[in-house]
């Protein structure tokens, strides 16, 4: 059966900015601070183009309506007034939000020669940076719209179910455990914006999975739902902020750790969970020396295996003489409820753990999401990249650059 996607009648899929993850506020805050003046190009990619059921390019039209409309928002008062008590903003940047409007002229969507659908991005970082969780959210949403039916919804809220199960029994064996001795507590957090199946459908899963069990699922990272919901917004630093230091002022074995360092000023001890695969988790430990260790909480993991990459941050900290058991490790790549459960369950009285869960939360149908990813590809005019430790994230259109990345950062090729 052939499917193909269908125009409805308009509806502006995102309707408040802060219906985005935490961390583009914290990421924006800094370089506005420090870097006001950095130039980003980002690039959209569907990794799984061969799955979708329909040509991503059959929402372009649908994709501009939607644009337009999310470039005419502003922040409301009672959403600054949130931002304010939130202790890391300070106030002159809820300030700037206060006059902040996307602009339109700094986002293109085209079809390619494949009829594949591009989104560019190119313009000022503390612009361009704040596109990328609204354009993937809108996306999905559009895409998903032509296969939902009551069939798919009763398909999600059964899985949904079955996740409020896993909940309580998991509930039940941490209070089991904590009876004979006393273990770091199972957290989950929401990191479902961007692969969302609808706006609507994160909010209902979000609510019944932390009315279910409020002390395992604490947090999101979505600051609407944050607000409304009474929960923890989430997140610190992702990719496009590590990377961005690969063409500011200092040389480019010097990137992360000039980039920990912007990220210590800002924040002063607040938001303290470093990430690790810009460069590859062996790289990123030559540099994190005692002095961040330090300084920072802990440590998230976005790609490679997941045992091993916890097995090397505790063999690091035990290396400097820090007892691994006062840090955090926040895992973030691929997971569900029981692979999260497993590796708490691995790394319980050695270190603490912490889980963010996106597309299996929201976005477990019974369909096959699209794999969607907007990431930043040149900063200040020049080539930049991330060597993750799954080879396959790594994206770039300048093999000659990533090359030198590697060579500089001492990372193999992969095989």
């Amino acid at each position: 059966m052939t499917v193909t996607h269908t125009s409805k009648t308009f509806e502006p899929i995102i309707t408040s900015l802060l219906d985005n993850d935490l961390y583009k506020f914290t990421m924006l805050q800094a370089m506005l601070h420090q870097f006001p003046q950095t130039h980003g190009v980002y690039r959209f990619r569907c990794r799984n183009n061969q799955d979708t059921v329909y040509p991503l390019a059959d929402i372009k039209e649908d994709l501009e309506q939607q644009l337009d409309s999310l470039c005419e928002l502003r922040f409301l008062e009672v959403e600054l007034e949130y931002l304010r008590k939130l202790r890391f903003m300070r106030s002159d940047f809820v300030d700037y939000l206060e006059l902040f409007k996307l602009k339109r002229r700094f986002i293109t969507v085209s079809i390619d020669d494949k009829n594949r659908l591009c989104i560019d991005i190119e313009g000022p970082m503390i612009q361009a940076m704040f596109f990328e969780v609204f354009v993937l959210a809108i996306v999905n949403e559009l895409y998903f719209r032509t296969l939902s039916n009551a069939s798919v919804i009763e398909e999600g809220q059964r899985r949904l179910d079955e996740k409020v199960a896993l909940l309580h029994r998991y509930a039940e064996e941490q209070a089991n455990y904590s009876c004979d001795k006393p273990t770091p507590p199972f957290i989950v957090a929401d990191f479902g914006t961007r692969r969302r199946f609808s706006k609507v459908w994160q909010a209902h899963v979000v609510e019944t999975l932390h009315k279910a069990e409020p002390k395992i699922v604490s947090g999101t990272s979505n600051v609407y739902l944050a607000k409304k919901l009474g929960m923890t917004p989430i997140g610190t630093m992702a990719h496009e902020f590590m990377q961005a230091f690969q063409a500011l002022d200092v040389r480019l074995r010097d990137s992360q750790k000039a980039a920990l360092e912007a990220w210590v000023h800002e924040y002063r001890g607040d938001l303290g969970i470093a990430l690790t695969d810009v460069v590859g988790m062996d790289a990123f430990l030559r540099d994190f020396d005692l002095y961040f260790a330090k300084l920072f909480d802990g440590l998230r993991h976005d790609s490679g295996d997941p045992y091993i990459w916890g097995d090397k941050a505790i063999a690091h900290y035990k290396k400097l003489k820090i007892d691994p058991r006062t840090k955090i490790l926040t895992f973030s790549d691929g997971l569900d409820l029981n692979k999260a459960w497993d590796l708490h369950q691995y790394f319980k009285g050695q270190i603490r753990t912490s889980f963010g869960i996106g597309t299996n939360l929201t976005n477990d149908m019974g369909i096959t999401p699209i794999n969607i990813v907007l990431k930043l590809v040149e900063c200040n005019g020049q080539p930049v990249a991330k060597l993750s430790d799954s080879p396959g994230k790594t994206m770039i259109n300048n093999d000659t650059y990533l090359a030198y990345l590697r060579q500089v950062f001492e990372v193999d090729e992969p095989e």
